[in-house]
């Protein structure tokens, strides 16, 4: 089974094929850069299980590359190992024409994409997504980032990938904690989308932890349509592209304060978005049984609604350096109800204060001093 979303970003477009075979369809994916040199970017994780049949298809294809690997994890995400990614792939003689392959999650993902918007002002970047996350959200749309002491994803640009190739077997030697964590991404696209996915998603929870690949095409395809949908009226999220941070406000906040690498990032998404859902029920916006239902939905999936303790000055601190943060302001994302979503201004004086109110609904909890 596969499907095809061609997405339109501004000044390009793209495919993103979502496959339940392997990687059989990647030589077609890869036929423009038949001839060009290719630096093929994993981790020591995805690239033992995935990097040899990857690299023997683009040879087949006639896509000549080098692969480089770099260690796995949220803490590659950093200054000295996008400056080392950019110096090897400089050495494998990626040219203004080449282009860089980026085989795994949304770490390698994001590190990629970035050495590739910045090495010679700007190369292809063609994304092979292997978890779930990257499937539906982070492969998808052209932000790359990393991060640094002060937060996550505070560094980065724009930079749309050339191609994107979802092959949902993949999925199956995920482990366990991984897929379920990719699933607060897709929860967090119905929740903006509207009931009919919602609805899918409760009804298919069997199905999502089985396998089910046919089910998980179907699935991400909603995802990669709903993201696409949003990214073509919105490319640079000056407007309704900050919907797709539901959730994310209060999860970066608790990513970054735990350590990365503590908490997976789908995890702090789903209790970010619990924190989200219970800020738009006090503010007179959202129903509590709709905060319920996320709480029951999450739960059903094997996923957090409450944080590890964590200092409380130091979420209050993230939660001010957060991405979205302008000078009148941090633009926050709440829900009218399920497929409502809506961008609040918070002034940075209210933040301890909503931070006070989780910690009081249990979403949040502190270290003991």
């Amino acid at each position: 089974m596969k499907r095809i979303e061609r997405i339109r970003a501004a000044s390009t477009s793209y495919d993103v094929t979502i496959t339940s075979d392997g990687f059989e369809g990647l030589a077609a994916v890869m036929e423009p850069w038949v001839g060009r040199q290719t630096a093929l970017i994993t981790d020591e994780n995805v690239g033992r299980l995935y990097g040899a049949s990857v690299m023997e298809t683009l040879a087949a294809a006639g896509v000549p590359a080098v692969c480089i690997t770099v260690p796995a994890g949220e803490a590659t995400k950093s200054f000295g190992q996008l400056q080392d990614l950019m110096a090897a792939i400089v050495d494998a003689r990626v040219n203004r024409d080449g282009v860089v392959v980026a085989l795994g999650g949304g770490v390698v993902g994001d590190l990629a994409a970035l050495a590739a918007s910045l090495l010679r002002r700007g190369v292809d970047c063609v994304q092979i997504a292997t978890s779930l996350i990257a499937q539906v959200d982070s492969a998808v749309g052209g932000k790359t980032a990393i991060n640094i002491p002060q937060g996550k994803n505070l560094v980065g640009t724009f930079h749309q990938p050339a191609a994107v190739f979802c092959p949902t077997r993949c999925l199956f030697t995920l482990p366990p904690a991984e897929r379920r964590s990719g699933m607060a991404e897709v929860v967090k696209y119905a929740m903006l989308h509207g009931e009919e996915l919602l609805s899918e998603i409760e009804g298919g929870i069997d199905a999502i932890e089985g396998d089910d690949a046919e089910f998980l095409v179907t699935l991400v395809s909603r995802c990669v349509r709903i993201k696409g949908d949003i990214v073509e009226r919105d490319v640079q999220e000056s407007g309704e592209r900050r919907w797709l941070n539901f959730g994310h406000t209060v999860g970066h906040a608790v990513e970054s304060t735990a350590g990365y690498g503590v908490i997976r990032h789908g995890e702090a998404v789903a209790v970010g978005m619990v924190a989200a859902c219970l800020l738009s029920a006090h503010r007179g916006l959202l129903p509590a049984s709709t905060v319920e239902r996320l709480r029951t939905i999450l739960q059903r999936l094997g996923l957090p609604v409450v944080a590890p303790p964590l200092p409380r000055d130091e979420v209050v601190d993230a939660l001010l350096q957060d991405k979205k943060t302008l000078s009148d302001g941090t633009r926050w994302v709440f829900l009218g109800g399920v497929g409502k979503p809506e961008v609040h201004k918070v002034n940075s004086t209210r933040i301890p204060e909503m931070v006070d109110f989780l910690a009081a609904e249990g979403v949040l909890e502190w270290e003991t001093p």
